[in-house]
Formats: structure tokens, sequence, C-alpha cells
């Protein structure tokens, strides 16, 4: 298998270049026409439910891929957060037949890893009792295993294979509501894509699981020595009390730490069913001969029934939360708002606000707080896009010799000015042209397209209403601010955190 692969494999470093600068933008006038994509757009579903979203775009010989998962940290349970997010690690990892000398061989090597680490977990549930000396033998065992599977490894096989076709882009990423694998190839490998993602979801082998798992570790103590990340977790736990959203994406440090590879797979096996998926192809090609392609490679693998959404509903909020980090560094304020999900109709008023409010240096925010009072070094506004009901949250940074509650109070002033004079029509029309711009900037490549598209897709039920989006932002009004204002900003929805500086430990 792995040598049949490697035949359809080119070297194409020669235009990588090209393929770089060629995955470019249609007009303007083509960006915004709805009508225009239905032309170039195919929609199709195979019986075991995978959907696939074709858009021809023949401007260069070049297609990207993007597979969305519905599947993010939002789906974790207590107690085993961070499989989502640590499944981007092991995303490439290979197959059966990708990525490995010996497979039967290996995996005999990896049982004796998952065996051995299982026995040490027990060990240490016990305590002050643990034996010390059986957990070094453990250890050792482990170890062994672990080197005995190294032997068979073939080091990113998956990923190699793509680079030798000219990939661009190749990267993962993960969110609280989605796991999404992206790539970018020559149109004339797109069978190369359907054979290796195919084997992906058929085949998958969580190899250096416990290594990856490591990574996953350094990250969670990057993040914990960030004052701002340690603040943002703290914010985000008091803001929710039961939704899932109130967890870390990266895991909790003791959830990482004991999760094992056969939860991995019970992981892998609910959520990424290919009824689950969504497969976004946007580029030169023929979608005739995509769907043929996708029914030869996909149509064989099984699938369960979609998994059921998150059922967990965020109680209304009774009063103001705070939380306090105390911490040997610069201060910061950080004020949330419960809003409700990106598919609700005031999603758009939200985009206007979130520009008016913080976006770039003639925002209210900027103006008011930096330039003119000079008590911040710098302000933000950030709205929820998200499957469930999230946060619109207002930061700043105080300026040297200046405090968070300056900043605080200053932040409220200009939200009760949202609240009780209309925003100018000067102001709501830059947001629109903005928020349209920027809309469209997201679909000036391929790559781009296909990660709104499917984004639309999966979250909203239709990608049109990437085009939908358009026509609310286009509809917002000054009535529909000071309404959305006067509803959701209000002190008992209201979490604040805050960094408070402590003297330098020596």
């Amino acid at each position: 298998m792995k040598h049949a692969m490697r035949r359809f494999c080119g070297v194409f470093n020669c235009m990588l270049l090209f393929f770089a600068m060629a995955v470019v933008a249609p007009t303007l006038a083509e960006a915004q026409d709805l009508a225009e994509f239905e032309k170039r757009m195919t929609e199709f579903t195979l019986d075991n439910g995978l959907k696939f979203l074709v858009l021809e775009r023949h401007e260069a010989p070049v297609v990207s891929f993007h597979t969305y998962a519905d599947v993010g940290a939002v789906d974790e349970v207590k107690g085993i957060t961070g499989l989502a997010h640590l499944f981007e690690h092991m995303a490439f990892k290979g197959t059966k037949t990708i990525g490995t000398r010996d497979y039967e061989a290996e995996a005999r090597a990896m049982a004796k890893m998952d065996e051995a680490f299982l026995a040490m977990k027990a060990e240490r549930r016990k305590g002050n009792g643990a034996d010390k000396t059986r957990l070094e033998e453990l250890q050792k065992q482990f170890k062994e295993a672990q080197e005995q599977a190294q032997k068979y490894l073939v080091h990113d096989e998956y990923e190699e294979v793509l680079t030798q076709a000219g990939s661009v882009g190749f990267n993962a990423y993960t969110s609280r509501d989605a796991t999404q694998y992206i790539v970018s190839l020559p149109s004339n490998k797109v069978e190369l894509w359907m054979s290796l993602e195919s084997e992906r979801f058929l085949n998958p082998v969580l190899r250096e699981f416990y290594k990856e798992r490591d990574v996953v570790m350094e990250e969670r103590r990057m993040m914990e020595n960030s004052p701002y990340g340690r603040l943002r977790e703290e914010f985000q736990a008091i803001a929710y009390k039961a939704h899932p959203y109130g967890e870390p994406v990266i895991g909790h440090m003791s959830d990482v730490r004991t999760i094992t590879r056969g939860e991995a797979e019970a992981f892998f096996k609910k959520y990424y069913g290919l009824s689950n998926l969504t497969i976004a192809i946007v580029g030169d090609v023929d979608p005739q001969e995509i769907r043929r392609l996708a029914e030869l490679y996909f149509a064989h693998i099984p699938s369960g029934p979609k998994p059921e959404p998150v059922e967990t509903v965020e109680p209304p909020q009774r009063g103001e939360r705070r939380v306090i980090v105390e911490d040997p560094s610069q201060p910061r304020v950080l004020i949330g708002y419960h809003q409700l999900s990106v598919n609700h109709p005031d999603s758009a008023v939200f985009e206007a606000i979130a520009d008016i409010m913080g976006r770039g240096r003639t925002s209210r925010l900027s103006k008011s707080l930096v330039k003119e009072k000079k008590i911040a070094v710098s302000t933000r506004t950030r709205r929820s896009w998200n499957k469930y009901p999230g946060l619109f949250t207002f930061s700043a940074v105080p300026a040297k010799g200046r405090t968070n509650q300056e900043c605080e109070e200053a932040i409220y002033a200009e939200i009760e000015r949202l609240k009780t004079e209309p925003v100018s029509p000067e102001e709501l029309a830059k947001a629109k042209t903005r928020a349209r711009a920027s809309l469209i900037r997201q679909l000036a490549s391929n790559d781009g397209l296909a990660a709104q598209m499917t984004f639309y897709e999966v979250i909203t039920g239709d990608w049109r209403n990437l085009f939908n989006q358009l026509d609310k932002i286009e509809q917002v009004t000054a009535e529909d601010i000071q309404r959305a204002a006067k509803k959701y900003f209000t002190s008992k929805n209201r979490t604040v955190g805050v960094i408070e500086t402590t003297p330098t430990e020596n």
C-alpha cells in the first residue's frame, strides 16, 4: 500500500512558489454572488453519511481540501478533558500501512505499552500506599515497549507523502466546537488525497500516543506560565456554571496525564464516524470525478449514527461573578457577558458592536481609554462565534500608573453610552463595510472558502448562510445595537476577571 501511494506522488518542488501564490481570489463581485457560487457548487452525501461540498474554481491548477469533524472540546466529559485537542496531534500519525515498517510487531509493542501504563495508573491511585519498586518496574517495562515500537516507526510518512506531492498549508486545529484538517495540493493529486484521507478514517493508528500526550502536557505548562492564559482559564471557569465551554480546550493537566490510548480510540469511534464529517473541496476539479473517487475511497467505510449534540444548557446568571488572579505581571481586566449562539439573529448585531467598540484605533474603547484618557495601553472586544451560547468580552491593559478599576469603569461608561445613545450612521456604515470586507477576504482563497463553507454547513445547517450573513450585517440598525446592549450587557449577566500585580518573588 505504501509503495502504491508513493507512485501517486510526483516531485513538485519547482512549482511550490507558484502553487502558494496560485490559490487566488475571485473578484469581489464573484465573492458576493450566491447565484454564481451555486452554478459552480456540487453537493452530495454518501450512504454512510459523509457530506461533500465541491466548488469549481479553475483559475489555477490547485485544490484545497478541508475536513471538518463536528467534535471539539465541548463534547468531552468531566475527567477526560483534552481528548479533542490530543487528536489534533494524532491526526497524521498514519495507518496500518502508512507510518510503519511492520504493523503487527508494532501493534504488539504498543499493546505492552498500554498494559504497563494502565498498571502504573492503577498503582498510582493508591497514593501513599503505592509500591515504589513496582512503579519503577512498570516504568521500565513501559519504556522498553516504547523503544520497541519506535523501531517499526516511519516518522512523518503521511506528511512526507503529501510534501513530495507539493502540498501547502498542511495542518490541523481544534476549537471548542470542531476539529479540522486542511491541506492544498496540485489538482492532479486529488486521488492521492482521497486515498490518504479515507485510509486515515478507516484504519487510524494512534502510534506515539504517549509521546504526543507529553507534548500536550508541555503546551499545558506553557499556558499555565502565561498570565493571560491563567486569567482566561479562571474567567471561563466561573463564567460557565454548567456548560462545557467552561472547560479548557487543551484539557486539565491531571486529565491529560492519565488519558489512555484505549480512551482515545473510544473517542474516535464515537465522534469520527463519517456521518459526523463534512468535506469541502475547492479548486480546479471535475465534480463528477470527485464523486466517483469519493464513492471509490470512502463509500465502503462503515459509519454509525451522528452523535447527539450537547444538551446541557447554561442557566441564567443571577448576579455578577468576579475572579482575581494574583500574579507578578502586567495588570489586565476582562469583562464578559453571556450572548446567544451564532445561529441567533443577533449574531450580526454583535458583529457590529464588536467593531464599533473595540476593533482598531478608531474604535470607541481605543479612542476613549487609550487616546483621550490615557488609562490603557490597549483595548479589545471579542464576540462569540460558537455553536452554543458563548461570551461577548471587553478587555483592557492599564497604562503604567493606572488601574484595572479605572479601565473597568471606563468600559462600563462606554457600554452605557451604547445603550443610551444611538451609534452614528457613519460608525454603523464603517462597521458594516469592515465586516463585509473581512468576510469577503475569507472567500479570497480556495482554503478560506473551504473553511467558511464547512463552518456554515455544519454549524448553521447550510453553507449558503455564508452569504446570508452578509445580508444580516447590512440590515443591522442603530436601534438593534441599543436593544442588544440593553438586553445582554447587564450587571447580573456579567463576569469580570482581573490580574492584580503582586511583587515578584525572590
